[in-house]
């Protein structure tokens, strides 16, 4: 069984910082790729930044310079350094992981997603 622990949301200033904090276990094999989504009230959950097991990142063009992806030494945990926040970056923030839980779907390249159960982050004065 796979379990994604999320911690380090809250409720910062405009122009603050916050880092998020997300933690893979159980039976993995692999990891695929990492990431964080958000999804804020009426909207569609929309990815934030994703980084591979090779350590190559992706960002949304509206963090682009602000928000920073990294893995751990463990591998299996991600942090996500948001910097210079905004007040249209409130949202539920929420892990996700593409693992490879066995060595057949490892060998196919067939990961499956999990996810976190989220964090808020409120940008507000």
């Amino acid at each position: 069984q796979v379990q994604l622990v999320e911690s380090g949301g809250g409720l910062v200033q405009p122009g603050g910082s916050l880092r998020l904090s997300c933690a893979a276990s159980g039976s993995i094999l692999g990891i695929n790729t990492m990431g964080w989504y958000r999804q804020a009230p009426g909207l569609q959950r929309e990815l934030v930044a994703a980084i591979t097991s090779g350590d190559t990142t992706n960002y949304a063009d509206s963090v682009k310079g602000r928000f920073t992806i990294s893995r751990g030494n463990a591998k299996n945990t991600v942090y996500l350094q948001m910097n210079s926040v905004k007040p249209e970056d409130t949202a539920v923030y929420y892990c996700n992981a593409k693992l490879y839980l066995t060595a057949v779907t490892w060998a196919r390249r067939q990961a499956n997603a999990y996810w976190g159960q989220g964090t808020q982050v409120t940008v507000s004065s």
